[in-house]
């Protein structure tokens, strides 16, 4: 019997050959990326894969009137959260295996009334959703995305700067030599939210209008898109980093793009979930918005989506009562599929080496996350600890335990919690990452494929 304990490194620990797997996983990964950068491209992206591999919708089922063992179904939540459900050898009332994890990630909304003109320039208002630094998002270049209703009820997706040929947004910065008074500001304060206003224009319009540029860039828009400036009211539009993923490290080792937080959990439940075939107990692959503001919202965890189409498929196994529908819910175990700061050398202070996750060593199971006294935790239980310990060291997957910063640090949550609430064993498991929340994060290939490994055993419950 072996006493001490240390965590090993995921890249010294891969089989024969199995590092062609990391890597086939990134460029899957990175194409998951690049096609879902905001919610609603996610979910689009999820179903579609998901009826690729046999999925149903939730509402083909209830025309169906019934469902049977190994039944793979969908719901969708309004474009910007989906469920999948592959039904197992047990009825639900059981429990399920859940993996869940959220699709939105911090970025810049435009507000309502965006579009304006100043100094020659036309520009959009933003209002940044979730953490964020203010000042990563100047001087980059930015793309559009997102939805308009035209007036006649027409729906219009709307994406600039993606592609290679297509112009990019940005966001000025102050130029050093005039900055003396930025300079003596406190880092979070040398860039204001009402100073993060997107460049979209310059030419001037030949017509008699007050703000011509303005006016030239809303033509363009109509052009094109056939809108106009009162659609911008009702729209749904995002600004992200341009670009595709990347590549990071002369190895390849690791990937730089927006979004992994928490789409690189996201994506390893997906992947795992398509794999999995006739499960002892109902799979769930879950990935939900909202959750960077708090989880709040008709698409977010803390609606009533998920516990709703619960209830439906119970009912479509006949004989439907509330109560099996809450005994499905506590009897159920779940993942909460979401990421953790790792080790970052460059800033060690903010971390107890001893209990931080490190990029390279695997995915990573957080008994608790919270800030400081555990405030606001899902704490997990020590014996649905000691059962995902066992499956994992039995099929091999790498792992390791960290906790999101020193005692006194900060902090921060998932959507544990509120799974909890139900009474289900819950336990945050996900991806190291550094530069979190920053507009372009990064992450190891290595520690994303031991996740989807982690995830695909968990559906197993081997």
């Amino acid at each position: 019997m072996k006493l001490t304990h240390e965590f090993k490194n995921a890249w010294n620990n891969l089989k024969d050959g199995e590092i062609e797997s990391v890597m086939t996983y990134g460029k899957e990964y990175m194409h998951f990326l690049d096609n879902g950068k905001t919610e609603r491209e996610c979910v689009k992206e999820i179903v579609k894969q998901a009826k690729e591999n046999g999925f149903i919708s939730i509402d083909d089922a209830i025309k169906n009137g019934k469902i049977e063992k190994g039944a793979r179904i969908y719901a969708e939540n309004k474009g910007k959260a989906v469920a999948l459900f592959i039904i197992g050898e047990e009825e639900l009332e059981k429990g399920m295996r859940i993996v869940g994890a959220h699709i939105d990630a911090p970025r810049l909304d435009l507000k309502a009334v965006p579009l304006y003109e100043d100094g020659n320039l036309a520009l959009l208002k933003t209002h940044y959703y979730g953490g964020i630094k203010k000042y990563q998002w100047t001087a980059i270049p930015l793309s559009l995305h997102g939805v308009i209703y035209k007036a006649d009820g027409t729906k219009v997706d709307i994406v600039i700067g993606e592609e290679e040929t297509d112009p990019v947004l940005y966001i000025t910065d102050l130029l050093p030599h005039l900055a003396k008074d930025q300079y003596e500001k406190k880092l979070g304060e040398g860039i204001t939210g009402e100073g993060l206003n997107v460049l979209i224009g310059h030419i001037p319009s030949n017509q008699d209008e007050k703000d011509k540029v303005k006016y030239n860039v809303l033509k363009l828009l109509n052009d094109k898109y056939g809108i106009t400036e009162e659609d911008f009211t009702m729209a749904e539009i995002e600004i992200v980093p341009a670009g595709k993923s990347r590549d990071v490290g002369i190895d390849r080792s690791m990937i730089a793009a927006h979004g992994h937080d928490d789409r690189v959990c996201s994506f390893a439940a997906l992947k795992a979930i398509l794999e999995t075939e006739n499960p002892k107990y109902t799979s769930v692959g879950l990935f939900v918005d909202k959750e960077e503001v708090g989880s709040m919202g008709n698409t977010g965890m803390e609606s009533r989506f998920f516990e709703n189409t619960v209830a439906e498929l119970i009912n479509l196994q006949g004989d439907y009562n509330d109560l099996k529908v809450r005994r499905s819910l506590a009897n159920s175990m779940v993942l909460s599929a979401d990421v953790l700061a790792g080790f970052d050398p460059n800033f060690p202070d903010v971390l107890d080496k001893r209990n931080a996750a490190f990029i390279g060593h695997g995915v990573v199971v957080t008994k608790y996350t919270g800030v400081r006294g555990k405030a606001g935790s899902n704490d997990a239980n020590a014996e649905f600890l000691a059962y995902v310990r066992k499956i994992f060291n039995e099929n091999n997957i790498t792992w390791q335990i960290g906790e999101l910063g020193k005692v006194d640090q900060g902090g921060g949550g998932t959507i544990a919690y509120i799974l909890a609430n139900y009474g289900a064993e819950v336990v945050d498991c996900g991806v190291p990452m550094l530069s979190m929340h920053a507009p372009l994060e990064l992450v190891s290939k290595v520690d994303c494929y031991e996740t989807y490994k982690a995830y695909k055993t968990f559906y197993k419950g081997v």
